[in-house]
Formats: C-alpha cells, sequence, structure tokens
C-alpha cells in the first residue's frame, strides 16, 4: 500500500463534513459494518452502508475526530459528537482491504443514553428505508423505553454510586 490510510483520511474528513457519499467513496465495495446497537446484524456492501451513513450524519451532529491509532491494516480512530443535546463518544475499528479502501468497520458508541438516543433516531428511519413501516412505528416505542431506563439510571441512580 503506497498510501495506506488515504481512505482512512478521506473516512474522517467526511464524517465531519457531515457527508455520507464521501464516506462511501472510501469504503471497500464489500464493506461491512457491524452496528453498535447489537451485532445480530451487519450492514453489507456500499449500498447497506450509505443508508446507515446517511440517517446516521443526519442525526449526529459536530463530529469532530480526536484520536487515531494504526497498526498495519487496522485502524482506531475516536471522535466526540452531540445527538439531540447529549454528548456521544464513538470508538471505530476500521479493517482496510489490500487496496488501502476500509473493508470493515466495528463501532462503539458510549454513554449508553447517547446511544439509546442514537437508536430512537436511527432505527425507524431504517425500518422505513427497509420497507418496514410497522417496524419503523414499534422501534421508537421499543427504543424509547429503553432510553427513558438509560437517562434515569444516568442522571438518578449512577451518581449516587460515584466513588467515593
Amino acid at each position: 500500500m503506497d498510501q495506506p490510510y488515504h481512505a482512512v483520511a478521506a473516512w474522517r474528513a467526511a464524517g465531519e463534513a457531515g457527508d455520507a457519499a464521501a464516506a462511501v467513496a472510501a469504503l471497500s465495495p464489500e464493506v461491512t459494518l457491524v452496528s453498535p446497537i447489537t451485532e445480530q446484524f451487519t450492514f453489507q456492501g456500499r449500498q447497506q452502508v450509505r443508508d446507515l451513513l446517511e440517517v446516521a450524519l443526519a442525526a449526529i451532529d459536530g463530529i469532530t475526530y480526536t484520536d487515531q491509532v494504526a497498526e498495519g491494516r487496522t485502524v482506531a480512530l475516536f471522535y466526540e459528537a452531540n445527538v439531540d443535546g447529549r454528548r456521544l463518544y464513538e470508538a471505530q475499528r476500521l479493517r482496510l482491504h489490500e487496496d488501502g479502501l476500509i473493508s470493515e468497520i466495528t463501532l462503539f458508541v458510549r454513554p449508553l443514553p447517547a446511544l439509546t438516543r442514537l437508536m430512537t433516531r436511527l432505527g425507524p428511519e431504517l425500518a422505513r428505508r427497509n420497507r418496514q413501516p410497522g417496524l419503523a412505528r414499534l422501534i421508537p416505542l421499543a427504543a424509547g423505553m429503553l432510553h427513558s431506563m438509560a437517562e434515569t439510571g444516568e442522571r438518578h441512580i449512577m451518581p449516587r454510586a460515584t466513588p467515593r
């Protein structure tokens, strides 16, 4: 690989600009993206990842990449952003194909209330894009309950357990 991290630089710039099309250009045609919510499903290929990125980049504000660590064809990226006013931190493990394009993405999001808020924003639109209108109506209910529990725990229960 002459420029081993050119796709990573393009991916970062696209994320910070909120440009799904530019992000997709950094991906291998056979890219796989593992959901930060559950590993029960993955997004396969550029079109599925594009659909996710379009929805995610519309919901996430102010992406700022803060760190990059690389070893060979594996790169870890870290960014900070906001989703509905809630601070969100994401780690991304990228694996590069031998041509330098990104072939695998695994996402990790914290804190839990930011992840559950993101679920309420992404899930319904992704279900609509998959022609599942019933699921699009159900996701806000299920994700809303999870978000309410996570938010209550974050604001009212966890502060009581703070180390003293």
